[in-house]
């Protein structure tokens, strides 16, 4: 008896676990939307104010498609900014997940533009793309609000 009792308990917590993660993607975790005026490829400017950026991708952004991004970083002055370290992060912060790929900068095109590639969402809805730029005026990001 004791045994059957310890196999439905481990059964129901197994059935919990399950149905718990569509139902935390369906609830959120507790990310709020941003407005509409926040989305978009830019120009964004950065956290601190040092730099401002643009998305400029070869084709519309779309779900389940690995794509090339170009982003033109410039300082707050409006000149390019060349040589400086870039990183990309993001995710779905209603949902609580990362990008699915590592996007990496692979090509610094000159006039502070610069290649992204590996960039890919594997499903519509709200996603964050996070630049961070380490550049001659310090480090700073700029997030990109993008719906697919």
């Amino acid at each position: 008896m004791k045994t059957i009792g310890i196999a439905v308990l481990v059964a129901a917590v197994i059935l919990t676990a399950a149905a718990c993660g569509p139902a935390m993607m369906l609830m959120g975790h507790g990310a709020k939307r941003p407005a509409e005026s926040e989305f978009g490829p830019g120009p964004r400017p950065s956290a601190q104010g040092r730099y401002v950026a643009t998305l400029q991708p070869e084709q519309p952004l779309r779900v389940r498609k690995l794509q090339t991004v170009q982003v033109t970083i410039t300082d707050a002055a409006g000149q390019p900014v060349d040589g400086a370290t870039i990183a990309i992060d993001g995710g779905m912060p209603q949902h609580g997940h990362g990008l699915p790929t590592r996007p990496r900068v692979t090509k610094a095109l000159g006039g502070g533009a610069y290649q992204i590639e590996g960039v890919r969402f594997n499903m519509g809805g709200w996603w964050e793309l996070k630049v961070a730029v380490d550049g001659t005026a310090g480090s700073d990001t700029v997030t990109f609000n993008l719906a697919l």
